[in-house]
């Protein structure tokens, strides 16, 4: 695969969504640690093999590749954030539509749209319709 797939863009989006929930989450970076793996094993998203701390945070934050429970946990926590966060870049868009997809099981392109919160649906809206069809390349295999 080319270094530009969405899919090579999306994993390097995802130390992004980690470093968003650092900077947005209103605790100290062992607390968020610990609310970013809580809500993983309680929303079905992941189970952590080793319980983070903030410094694990910090390190998935540059560019050190997250494991994808984080990304995907990072990304259902974002979503519901009063700040109503966006994406800054296309890498970070892909990353954010690449969790949204995997997140949750949709029946069509059109449902996924449908189910993002009203402010991302125009931020997100290119890098939906490449996750879909990724994900949909690899249904095939």
């Amino acid at each position: 695969m080319p270094e530009t797939s969405f899919y090579a863009k999306a994993m390097r989006g995802t130390p992004r969504l980690v470093r968003r929930w650092l900077m947005l989450g209103q605790a100290a970076p062992d607390r968020l640690a610990m609310i970013l793996a809580d809500t993983s094993r309680l929303a079905g998203l992941g189970e952590p093999q080793v319980e983070p701390d903030g410094r694990c945070l910090r390190e998935w934050s540059s560019n050190c590749q997250p494991p994808l429970w984080a990304a995907r946990t990072a990304v259902f926590l974002l979503i519901q954030m009063p700040a109503r966060p966006i994406p800054d870049d296309d890498e970070e868009a892909c990353a954010w539509a690449y969790c949204w997809l995997r997140n949750r099981d949709f029946q069509s392109l059109d449902d996924a749209h449908a189910a993002l919160p009203d402010h991302l649906r125009e931020p997100l809206a290119d890098a939906l319709d490449a996750a879909w069809v990724d994900q949909d390349a690899l249904r095939l295999i």
